[in-house]
């Protein structure tokens, strides 16, 4: 306990390694909320849902972020529903037993774009006579802007820029773009100012009743931004991290391990066993890795722990078996193994309480600084299109961006942001690792 005391003490005396734990510890916090605020299975819905879970959500938007450094303040996402309590409403009977509810959605437009699209959603309850609705758009200079009216069916939706007839009354213009725009303006501009959309409402029967939701669909969204089937990014760069610590620390944990006690074995015993895994560590050394991992995600399958599996099994026979001899074979001569026969002590007993945690400061440096090679596997498999089908990760978004074009569109962040989570975890694991070995290594200090 003292020396790993005084071993981390050492640690702490660079900079780097700070840094690094730093990182890591974060990696760690974000991955414990990630496991709790998106529970496997939600995020599995979410991440597979597409238009049907994000229809709140615009298309291909980047980061809310983005704002700060943009001369043009874009246009974000503004969601308004009947059933908010902060609207106003208006109720008013006529005679004949009709319900007329008007609802005023104020809409506070302070942008210098337009938005991307307005959808109007509707459900109506009724059981013969169909519900009637209303919209009429009034602009901050007081002109009302009739939108449309229709029947409302059990469920609806009414694109504005998809009405023919609202287009033509504003000039043959994009309707969502022509109804903020300054009256007059070529190219148009948008009218900044409060506006406020009514929706009027008339029910015919006593328990008939009609929800409706209005999204002003912005060009920035969120803190990750979206991708083309509207879903959030954060969903998966968050369960990004977790995927990518789990497979990376594991595959390095299992082959490092595994390797270093078949070392051990064939070291102590010799004779034929030595030659035997001397042998197979050859013909694996010159099998490709990747290309197998590919042919098993093309024929096999591409669970993600199929895919661990088969690079724990082909990595274990790999130069770390060669390394690992070399120095077994001068421990195997020490005196106090020499002692241990003497008194009687077994193979087993000599191989892993003499042999093993003789060269385990040697293999902690080794094991930290595999792991961001076994997390760029995973995500380069994925970019390849063989990732797990299921699972969100930042392979997959490089891969969904890549074949949708998005930096042929501009959408830089939709790559941008899990490449720079890739490389700082890449980044952190090295320089602990390279911190590791000067701590465990006293010769590489003064280096």
């Amino acid at each position: 306990m003292k020396s790993l005391q005084r071993s981390f003490k050492e640690l702490l005396r660079y900079p780097s390694a700070v840094a690094s734990l730093a990182i890591i510890l974060v990696l760690l916090i974000v991955s414990a909320y990630t496991l709790i605020a998106i529970p496997y299975g939600e995020a599995i819905v979410l991440w597979r849902g597409g238009e049907n879970i994000w229809y709140q959500s615009p298309k291909n938007a980047p980061p809310a972020w983005t704002n700060f450094f943009t001369s043009k303040k874009l246009v974000e996402t503004m969601i308004f529903n009947t059933d908010d309590e902060d609207i106003n409403k208006t109720y008013e009977v006529s005679e004949a037993g009709n319900q007329t509810v008007t609802f005023e959605f104020p809409i506070d437009y302070q942008f210098d774009t337009f938005p991307q699209e307005l959808t109007l959603f509707t459900k109506g309850t009724f059981v013969e006579k169909a519900p009637f609705i209303s919209i009429v758009l009034v602009t901050p200079d007081g002109r009302e802007i009739r939108i449309t009216d229709f029947a409302v069916q059990k469920t609806g939706t009414y694109r504005f820029s998809q009405d023919d007839r609202l287009a033509r009354r504003v000039g043959n213009q994009f309707p969502h773009e022509a109804i903020f725009a300054q009256p007059g303006s070529d190219p148009l501009v948008p009218l900044k100012g409060e506006y406020v959309m009514k929706l009027s409402l008339v029910t015919f029967e006593a328990d008939s009743d009609v929800d409706a939701e209005l999204v002003v669909y912005g060009q920035v969204y969120g803190i990750a931004g979206t991708d083309h089937l509207r879903r959030d990014l954060k969903v998966a760069l968050l369960w990004g991290i977790p995927v990518a610590l789990a497979f990376g620390l594991l595959a390095a944990l299992g082959t490092t391990i595994t390797t270093m006690s078949i070392s051990a074995i064939g070291t102590w015993y010799g004779g034929w066993v030595d030659e035997l895994i001397q042998r197979i560590t050859e013909v694996n050394l010159v099998l490709p890795l990747l290309p197998i991992l590919i042919m098993v995600g093309t024929f096999y399958d591409r669970s993600i722990w199929t895919i661990l599996g088969v690079t724990i099994l082909f990595s274990i026979f790999g130069g770390g078996i060669k390394t690992y001899r070399a120095i077994f074979m001068q421990v195997k001569e020490s005196p106090y193994i020499e002692a241990a026969r003497a008194y009687g002590a077994g193979s087993g007993r000599i191989i892993f309480q003499y042999l093993v945690p003789r060269i385990i400061p040697m293999l902690i440096p080794q094991l930290v600084t595999l792991i961001p090679s076994y997390v760029f596997l995973e995500a380069s498999l994925a970019v390849l299109g063989l990732g797990d089908p299921v699972l969100p990760t930042w392979g997959k978004v490089i891969q969904d961006a890549q074949s949708n074009g998005a930096l042929y569109q501009g959408l830089y962040y939709w790559v941008l942001e899990p490449a720079v989570l890739l490389m700082l975890t890449g980044l952190a694991f090295a320089m602990l690792g390279f911190s590791l070995d000067r701590v465990f290594n006293p010769r590489l200090r003064g280096i």
